[in-house]
Order: structure tokens, then C-alpha cells, then sequence
């Protein structure tokens, strides 16, 4: 299988996540993007699945959305 594909697959579920969860608490992407300490171009995105965040990131997001973090 092609590793590029794999990644580009675990961007976009997580982006998925991420907006799911951002838009069942009613925030806006700058509301999160402020929280989280990055810019809403940057967080944006994340979303879109355009980038490979940091764990740092991930980390600030999930903390701003309240979403437990796991790694498998």
C-alpha cells in the first residue's frame, strides 16, 4: 500500500474528527484557531486534512474541543 495515500487518509479522518467535533459545539474555526494558539489558516488546514499538524497541535485543539487524544 502506498504510504502517501495511508498518510493522506489519516489527515483527512482526523481533519473529519476535528470539524465534527468543532461544529457540534457551535465554535467557528477562528474560535478555535485562537484557543489553540494558531492561525485560522493553519487550523483550517488541519481540517481540509493539508497538513500533518504537530502533536503539540493536535494537542491544543483537542484540549480547546475537549476531545480525548489517543495514539494507536
Amino acid at each position: 500500500m502506498n504510504s502517501k495515500k495511508v498518510n493522506n487518509g489519516t489527515r483527512n479522518s482526523l481533519g473529519k474528527q476535528i470539524k465534527e467535533a468543532r461544529e457540534k459545539l457551535g465554535f467557528t474555526q477562528s474560535q478555535v484557531a485562537q484557543k489553540a494558539d494558531m492561525t485560522v489558516n493553519y487550523y483550517a488546514m488541519i481540517e481540509r486534512g493539508e497538513v500533518n499538524p504537530s502533536l503539540e497541535k493536535i494537542k491544543g485543539i483537542a484540549n480547546v474541543l475537549k476531545l480525548k487524544l489517543t495514539i494507536s
